[in-house]
This record gives structure tokens, sequence and C-alpha cells, in this order.
């Protein structure tokens, strides 16, 4: 393999991007994840850092601006170019780096198998370490577009249950790294070597998940209209989920689990809603779980899901709200650019301090509010938190009939997976599903269609490797990519 000529090493680079996108919902083709990383590494061979970042930054902006084109939908062009563009200029970044390993590391380890093994492992630490950092900064970061997510139905997604998030995105990394490295070498009869890898990966047994019981769980998508721009009468979204429930009256129920925004209105500030949620409660013979928005005594307002029996029994308030949409951080600044946009955010959502494990009628269910499905440390405060099942509450109304729905249950698959947990995933519009701590659908609700989902949810106490050791492998992760980088650097260039 030779230096491509920049304009084809572009046009390779925007190519590559569309490839990784092509590996998410709503295509969900898993092994495109691999040959966009591959493509991405021709373009950068032979590249300066400079062009290496205007390379990496056409593949990022290919990329970002067609995974999340979802945010057009309401929002129009400008949230979804000053976030997409930026997403690409650090993947334009972490692209610079790796063709640092990629020129440079095979003049550092000189031997066959050091230009291979070696190399290969650096870029597939570097291109995890971009991931994780922009997955908590800045403002929390954006957790999302990680190539483990796009690997939630492939026959390695239990490898996710060994390894983490991070471990299983440098997996699919190093070996389109290895391919990449053993052709560049033209050592073809090598390939077998990649192949090995993959194969192994997939013959990893799963890491074995123990039962403890079940817990009936009713899950009720009202196909309400929840977005930002949809003004129902109050109380209504409340409605649509109460006449979902009530039919249910007389079954064998534990706890109802209603979405993100299902109360409408606060049920601690209006009689009428604490009423109808009480008087739901009372003949389902079960707590219920639902999401509202809530002001404390400092009129501090918060994204919350309370457990209502006669009253409220358990709250979690959103930890880390999203950044430019639930809360507007340096609301000034940004005000400057685009004042029309940021006054659309009109109410700024406190960071909840309360802890996302709640008791619900005798077991302990992690919250996680939309996004907070994306956050890796909220996963461990779950688990940590002796969370025996993970009820994730979202709204996606904002989105309509696009490919976000997908791609956030396609990360809550995969957390199903890495943290040995059922995960009830409840949608205002959908789409809805019961997961198992193994990645498979109990229980579904197609989108844009009001259902129900009844279903024995098995409970675990299990704690995977991903979640003892989940940390410590993403840290060593980015440690070898900064200490190979490092030794490259350091030694003159020939």
């Amino acid at each position: 393999m030779k230096r491509l000529n920049f304009w084809i090493a572009l046009f390779l680079a925007v190519v590559s991007g569309f490839a990784l996108q092509g590996a998410f919902p709503a295509t969900n083709f898993w092994p495109l994840a691999f040959v966009g990383v591959f493509l991405l590494l021709w373009s950068l061979l032979g590249r300066s850092f400079w062009t290496a970042f205007i390379v990496g930054s056409s593949a990022g902006a290919a990329f970002w601006l067609s995974l999340i084109n979802w945010l057009t939908l309401y929002l129009g062009p400008v949230p979804w170019l000053a976030l997409g563009i930026l997403q690409a200029l650090f993947f334009g970044l972490g692209a610079s780096l790796i063709s640092i390993v990629i020129n440079r590391g095979p003049t550092r380890w000189t031997n066959k198998w050091g230009r291979i093994g070696l190399v290969s492992i650096v870029i597939a630490s570097l291109w995890t370490l971009r991931e994780s950092i922009t997955s908590v900064w800045p403002y929390g970061g954006f957790s999302w577009g990680r190539l483990a997510q796009s690997q939630s139905e492939s026959p390695i997604s239990h490898v996710v249950t060994w390894f983490g998030t991070a471990g299983l995105s440098f997996c699919v990394a190093v070996t389109a790294a290895l391919v990449f490295q053993v052709l560049r070498e033209r050592h073809r009869p090598l390939l077998a070597y990649p192949i090995l890898a993959f194969v192994v990966l997939i013959a990893i047994p799963g890491f074995t998940i123990d039962i403890s019981g079940t817990t009936n769980v009713l899950a009720v998508q009202g196909n309400s209209k929840a977005g930002l721009f949809d003004h129902g009468a109050p109380g209504s979204i409340l409605q649509d989920h109460v006449s979902g429930t009530l039919p249910y009256a007389g079954e064998d129920i534990d706890m109802v689990v209603w979405p993100e925004n299902a109360s409408d209105v606060d049920p601690l500030e209006s009689e009428l809603a604490a009423l109808t949620l009480t008087t739901v409660s009372k003949k389902l013979g079960a707590p219920i779980v639902t999401g509202t928005i809530t002001t404390n005594a400092d009129d501090e307002n918060f994204n919350s899901s309370l457990v209502w029996t006669d009253r409220v029994v358990a709250q979690y308030d959103k930890i880390h709200p999203v950044p430019f949409a639930e809360y507007m951080p340096n609301r000034e600044l940004w005000r400057t650019f685009q004042p029309e946009l940021v006054d659309l955010v009109t109410r700024d959502y406190s960071f909840g301090t309360r802890s996302n494990v709640v008791d619900i009628n005798g077991v302990l269910a992690g919250i996680a509010l939309c996004f907070d499905i994306t956050d890796d440390q909220q996963a461990y405060q779950l688990i940590d938190g002796g969370a025996q099942l993970i009820l994730a509450q979202t709204n996606n109304a904002d989105f309509g009939k696009t490919s976000e729905n997908l791609q956030q249950l396609a990360i809550a698959r995969l957390r199903a997976i890495e943290t040995g947990r059922s995960v009830v995933n409840i949608s205002t519009v959908g789409t809805s599903e019961i997961i198992s701590p193994t990645g498979e659908t109990i229980s579904s609700i197609p989108a844009y269609q009001p259902g129900e989902m009844l279903s024995a949810v098995p409970l675990s106490s299990t704690i995977t490797p991903a979640m003892a050791f989940g940390r410590t492998i993403e840290w060593t992760i980015g440690a070898v990519g900064v200490v190979g980088l490092s030794l490259i650097l350091i030694r003159r260039k020939p």
C-alpha cells in the first residue's frame, strides 16, 4: 500500500466517515465499522500532521454530520453544524496523532512484529483515547458515536461484558489496524492473524450472569405529543399514559414504568396530578415510576424521575443535564452568536445530587433519564449502588421518525450486556424495548404507536468484569496510546 494523492486520500477519508456511520442504526451494518477505520488509516498514510488533520476532519465531518442529522428536524442546521463540526475537529486531531504512529512508528519498532503489532496497538489506543476524552469533555462531553456502540448486535457484542465500552472500541480499532498494517507490509499470509484475532473475539464466552429472580414490569408508551414545540393541553401526556395503564388493573404487576416527561404536570405541585397518580397506583396495586419536571424550594428546576404510590417515595434528579438542550452553559457568551436558538432553552435544569438507584417494591432499580444511558460513569454508579435492573426512561419526540431513537436503543442494548442488567428502555414515542442482561429483546413496542409491555424482567446482582475493571481498562488503553506516541516522538525522525 502506497501513499495516496492528497485529493484521493481526502475522498477516501470522506468515504470512511460514511462507512463508519453505516455501522450504526438505522443502516446498522456493523462490519462497516472495521471498513471505516481501515479506509481512514489508509488515507493517513504518508500525511504530515496538518494534512492528516484536514483529512481526518473531513472523515469526522462525514461521519458526525450524517450520524446526528436528526438534530436538524426541529432545531435547524445551526446546532447540527456546531456539534458536528466540533466533533469533526476532535476527530481530525485524533487522526493527526494516529498519522504520526502510522508514518513514524515503523522506524521506532523496526522488526516485523513491532511494525505490525505494536503500531496497531498504539493506533487503536489513540482512537479509543480520543473517544474517551470527547465522551466527558467539554461540558460533560458527548458520549455518542463510539465504535463500540456500532457493535450492539454484532457477534462480538458480548466482549463489552469483559472489557467495557472503551475495551470493545479498542478491539474494533485494533482489528482494523492489524489488517491495514499487514497489507501495508505486503505480508498477505499474515492476514490470518487479524482474522484469528476476530475469531477469538467471537469465541470468547460471554460472562455468566446469575439471575436472582424476576420482577413483573408494566412499561407504557403513550405515543404522546411530547416534543419541545408540541403545545398540548397540560396533563394530556399524563392522560395518554394513564389510558394505557388502567386496562391492566388486576394483573400481577410489581412496578409500572412510564417514560421521561410522562407526567407533564408536576405531581409535587399539582393536587390533580398527584391524585391521578395515586388513583392509578392503587388500581394497579403497584408503584408508578414516572418522569416529570420538578422545582425545589430554591426555585431550581430538575429533570426528575419519581416513584409514586400515594405520595412520592423515591426521587432521582438527572445528574448530568444535556448542555445546550436542558441547560445553556455560558448563556451570555453563546447568545451573542445565536440569540434565537439560545433563547429556545427557556429554563436551565440544575444538576441532581440524589442517588440514581432507588428501591421499588423491594427491587433496587437504576434510573437513567434519556442520555444518561450513554454516560459510563453513571453506569458505574448504578452498579456500585446495587441496581438489579436499569430503567431507561426517555423522550424521543423531538427527533421525529429519524434514527435517533434506534441509535439510543443500540446504546441501551450495549449497556445491558456491559452491566449484566436487564434494561427497560421506555420512550414517549418509541422505539421501546425490554432487553435482557445478554442483549436479547424480551418485549418491544414499535415507534409512533401507543403500546404496553408486561413482562417478567430478570434481576441480577452479578458484577461483570467490565463493571469491576472497566475504569482501569480504559485508563490503561489511554496510557498505552500516550506512552506509545511519546516513544515515537522522542526518537529523531530519520
